[in-house]
């Protein structure tokens, strides 16, 4: 798909790595799959927390390393955050009924996909984290044709193209 553009994001602080999320959070349709990469600390929680935050979760969002899975209920959406940062061996996702939280009309975070293997559906958007300096760069690589509207609603937002 070649002709998926990808969009590079300076995230100079936390704020605005949650900004961003909660900026993402508004061009989800369900379903939708959004594959988080990046190393230990690149960020990916914070822009769930951001996205959480964005869809009206007022609580705190922790990340689901050792749960794997944290399941949100906001409003009529449901959510669910996975961190796979702890999984072994991929299999070990059918012991959780992995595959029932991507047949749901929710939005799904994943955390480490590389460790789920086959298990996982390809994402709608991929999200690759990086650190830079003391902030963060932000990469959107839309993966499906869903993933492309959000980007380019996002590109032409940015360029300020109604």
């Amino acid at each position: 798909m070649n002709s998926l553009a990808h969009l590079h994001i300076d995230l100079p602080d936390e704020a605005s790595t949650l900004a961003w999320g909660a900026r993402l959070a508004g061009c989800f349709e369900p379903p939708f799959r959004v594959h988080l990469v990046g190393e230990l600390g690149a960020g990916k929680t914070t822009l769930s927390r951001g996205i959480l935050r964005g869809l009206g979760h007022e609580g705190s969002v922790k990340s689901p390393t050792y749960t794997l899975v944290e399941p949100y209920r906001l409003g009529e959406l449901d959510l669910f955050h996975f961190d796979l940062y702890r999984v072994s061996d991929p299999e070990e996702l059918a012991y959780i009924g992995i595959e029932d939280y991507f047949t749901a009309p929710a939005l799904v975070l994943v955390e480490w996909p590389d460790r789920g293997g086959d298990w996982l559906p390809p994402p709608d958007l991929r999200c690759q984290l990086t650190v830079s300096g003391n902030g963060r760069q932000l990469c959107l690589e839309p993966t499906s044709g869903k993933g492309a509207v959000l980007c380019r609603q996002l590109a032409g937002e940015i360029a300020g193209v109604p």
